[in-house]
C-alpha cells in the first residue's frame, strides 16, 4: 500500500488527499500518510474500513464516472 493515495475525511474540506508513506500491515492501528500540504499524519484506522483509494490523475475530470477506477463519494466529488 505504500505510495498509494487515499482520501482522508476532513471536517473543513470534507475529504483530503493523502499519500501513504509507510506500508500498512493487517492489525496496524494507524495509517502513516502525508497530506498534499506536506503535513505528516498518523491516521487512526479500523482494519474493516480503510480509507478509499484515490483515482490516478489521468482520470481527473473524466466525463463518464463509470470510467473511474474507484467510484465512491470522494472520487465523485473530486471529479
Amino acid at each position: 500500500l505504500q505510495y498509494n493515495r487515499v482520501w482522508i475525511p476532513d471536517k473543513e474540506e470534507v475529504w483530503q488527499s493523502a499519500e501513504i508513506t509507510k506500508n500498512y500491515k493487517a492489525g496496524d492501528r494507524f495509517l502513516h500518510v502525508q497530506l498534499e500540504d506536506g503535513t505528516e499524519l498518523n491516521y487512526p484506522v479500523d482494519p474493516a474500513a480503510l480509507p478509499p483509494l484515490r483515482n490516478p490523475d489521468i482520470l481527473v475530470g473524466e466525463n463518464d464516472l463509470t470510467a473511474l477506477s474507484y467510484l465512491h463519494e470522494p472520487a465523485v466529488l473530486h471529479n
